[in-house]
This record gives structure tokens, sequence and C-alpha cells, in this order.
């Protein structure tokens, strides 16, 4: 099913998606006989309002439940506007907000006045039902499944899967619209496997909706993974040969461009250098 209906566009059934321009993200909607359950809030309270609205277009019922995918501002600064409903996140955002969300507010406050003036008047609220690894959601006709597959993106992704649907939000933990995002706060080494966790979760007809872009499907998603797992195993590869890293650039052949990919190879020689440091128990 893909049917458009006042900007939302329906991937399965009673399962919606809206891309808007600001950070070309793009948000989930499930339908359910008591309300609905919203995936991700946005950047703002301006940004959330103007969801709230495009919300009403799609249906009247309210929304009673709210997933934040992974705790970066674009996904769950809008949480405010929907503090009436259970929002659920993994167990390590709560934390990251506390420690990290005046550090964005003040990098956002520098873009531009309007920023400066949304940032002054947002209210962070964290997911209040977390968990470590799996939590359902019961819309009354369906059951929605929430599941941490390990670390990527961020230590605290988090998928929505509906099964009756056939359908999966995934966030950033897959993107479509440009390469993946590797952040200070991401996990390279372990990105790939990850995916090997939410490629379980999925059907050959699975529509998959990542956090920026449109919806792509099963073979798409093996595709990035295998480009994921390819850039862990050069970064491995790399240390093992005592490559420096200010010759990591030239010394391999990368599927996406340097500044893409900087942070990624910061990352993962500090993990590897971290971990070769330690001293391990022998393997009885």
């Amino acid at each position: 099913m893909d049917t458009n209906t006042h900007g939302w566009t329906e991937v399965g059934p009673g399962c919606f998606a809206r891309r808007y321009p600001s950070y070309d993200l793009t948000i989930g909607a499930v339908v359910g006989a008591v309300g609905i359950l919203l995936v991700d809030t946005r950047a703002s309270l301006g940004e959330a309002d103007e969801l709230r609205a495009d919300l009403r277009r799609l249906s009247r019922a309210p929304v009673r439940w709210v997933v934040d995918t992974h705790w970066h501002f674009d996904h769950c600064f809008g949480n405010a506007r929907f503090a009436d409903a259970v929002i659920y996140g993994h167990e390590s955002v709560p934390a990251m907000l506390e420690a990290r969300a005046d550090g964005v507010r003040a990098e956002l406050s520098a873009r531009s006045a309007e920023w400066a003036t949304e940032m002054a008047a947002l209210e962070v609220v964290p997911p209040g039902r977390t968990f470590a690894s799996v939590a359902m959601a019961d819309l009354g006709d369906r059951v929605v499944e929430l599941v941490h597959p390990g670390r990527g993106h961020t230590d605290g992704d988090v998928v929505v899967r509906v099964p009756d649907a056939d359908v999966v939000y995934v966030g950033d933990l897959v993107e479509e619209s440009g390469p993946p995002s590797y952040g200070d706060d991401s996990y390279p080494l372990e990105w790939g496997a990850t995916l090997d966790v939410v490629a379980g979760l999925l059907t050959t007809r699975t529509a998959v909706v990542p956090g920026h872009g449109t919806v792509v499907d099963h073979a798409y998603v093996g595709e990035q993974r295998g480009d994921l797992v390819g850039v862990a195993g050069t970064i491995r590869r790399l240390v093992e040969e005592r490559v420096p890293i200010e010759r990591a650039w030239e010394a391999a052949e990368w599927p996406w461009s340097r500044e893409a990919l900087a942070e990624a190879i910061r990352r993962g020689y500090a993990q590897l250098r971290d971990t070769r440091g330690r001293r391990t128990l022998p393997l009885v």
C-alpha cells in the first residue's frame, strides 16, 4: 500500500510516514483502535506544533504513545508537545539528554535568531518509559514491538516493528537520503552487526522507514549493512597493520566520502586501541 493522505504516505495498513524538509527527517505514525503511536517528534516545539497539526489531518485519534528512536535533537526535542503520551526510549537516552542537551541547544541557538528563540522556549522531555532490550505497546487492535538491536548510530537506537502490517521504522540505523551518519557517539565497529539483528526483523516484503529519506526494503538494508561491515573491517585491518590514523584515508578504499567517514575512523581506531590496552583472562 502506498497512498498519500494529506502529505502522509501509507506504507502499510494503518502505518504512515511523512518526510519533512527540516533535517530531511522522516516521521512515523501507527494508527490503532485507541490512538496513535508516533515515531519521533522533530527538532523543536515549533516543529512539533506543525507535526501535531499534520497528525490531525491524518486522524482525529489522540497520540497516546511516542517512541524516541534515539536521543538526537532532531528526533526528540519536540517531546514536550506530546507530554500526555507514554514516551518510550532506550534506557540510555535520559542520561544522554541530561549530559548533552544543553550543548546541542547552544549550537542550535548560534545558527540563527529563529533557532535561538526556539531553543530559549525548549523544554527537554526525556522518555519516561525506558527499556534495555525489548518493549511492546498495545494499540487496542494491534501490538507494536520496540527493539534495541544493539549499538550503531548511537548506543540507544530503537526500531519499531508493526508485525501485522510488515512495517519497520528503523530511525537512523539506516539512512536513505545520505550515507550513514557517524557522530561522536556512534559505534562504527558494531553497527554492521546491529543491522544483522534488524535484518532478522524483516521479510522480503517489509516496508523499512529510515530516519531520513524515503522508504526502502530488505535488500537496501542488506546493501547498507555490507558497507558498514566493510568500513569496520577496513578499520580493523589498518589498525592490525599499524597504519597511522593520519594515513588511514589514503591507505584504503572506502564506500563514502572522507567527511562522512572521519568520525568512524577516529572512533574505530580509539576503540581498538583501548581494547588492545586491556588485559583479558585466558579462555579455558
